[in-house]
């Protein structure tokens, strides 16, 4: 399989090229004071980004209104920033990966600064929505070597919503099945034993692992003509909330665990394949 090194050097020098634009953080469903890092705007090598995506409610052009009055910040902010802070402390103690301690949100805007980031993470995709724009721009964005992590979004109704977008990126690639023999489940930690990670509060209000009919854990993917996984799709699973959550004595340590490994493994297998 030819290294995909080079690739995320280019984008990484497109990126010196383009102008970046700066750390905002945005209205979130969870929190609303999670606190900077002390080293927040330190320089780094490697930024991992948080897609910020249109819903199936009309987000952000015509926003729901929650109970208290303020406008619903959309489905793109579950666990944010809180999971992507923790995320990115365990990148720097468990890899080689010179890591910026804070996420870069990146919109469909037209722009080229997703090009700026070889990563995208997308939350709760089962409520995504692309137009024809979005779909053009993420296509793009994956065929100059771009990498898409997605995650939490359970059952048979959300699969439907997340892949009526995902055919609109690439109608003509399948999703398919990552095998156990895939580098990207052996190229830092080996992972042969893989297994459901729950959501906190439904795993503490009664110990289950599943959402909805999302019974069964699906670790898919969708490869480029290389034979490299493009989009890492996490079906029935919640690694987000294994992040958020790992310094919570009531979430158990293995699923924590679990969570971290897959991301460190993803990531690595970015930047080297």
């Amino acid at each position: 399989m030819r290294s995909r090194l080079a690739i995320v050097l280019g984008l990484c020098l497109c990126g010196l090229l383009l102008a970046q634009k700066p750390f905002k953080e945005y209205p979130a469903m969870e929190y609303t004071d999670f606190p900077l890092p002390k080293d927040w705007n330190q320089k780094a090598e490697w930024t991992r980004a948080r897609l910020r995506y249109p819903d199936v409610y009309g987000y952000p052009q015509q926003m729901l209104i929650n109970n208290d009055g303020s406008p619903f910040p959309g489905y793109w902010t579950m666990d944010y920033p809180r999971s992507d802070r923790h995320l990115l402390e365990g990148v720097r103690r468990l890899t080689r990966i010179d890591t910026r301690s804070v996420e870069q949100v990146v919109s469909f805007d037209g722009s080229d600064d997703m090009y700026n980031y070889p990563m995208l993470y997308a939350v709760e995709v089962g409520h995504w929505r692309l137009g024809d724009n979005d779909a053009k721009q993420l296509r793009e964005y994956l065929t100059r070597g771009g990498f898409l992590m997605v995650d939490d979004f359970h059952g048979t109704e959300e699969w439907r919503i997340f892949t009526d977008s995902m055919k609109r990126v690439f109608p003509e690639r399948p999703i398919v099945e990552i095998p156990n023999s895939d580098p990207i489940f052996h190229v830092l930690f080996d992972l042969d034993e893989r297994f459901q990670v729950p959501g906190s509060n439904i795993w503490f209000r009664g110990k289950r692992t599943y959402e909805q009919d999302g019974f069964e854990p699906r670790w898919r993917g969708i490869y480029d003509d290389k034979g490299r996984i493009m989009v890492a799709i996490c079906h029935n699973m919640d690694l987000g909330d294994g992040w958020e959550n790992s310094d919570d004595p009531r979430y158990p340590e293995r699923f924590a665990g679990l969570a971290y490994k897959v991301a460190m493994n993803y990531f690595v297998y970015d930047l080297t394949h």
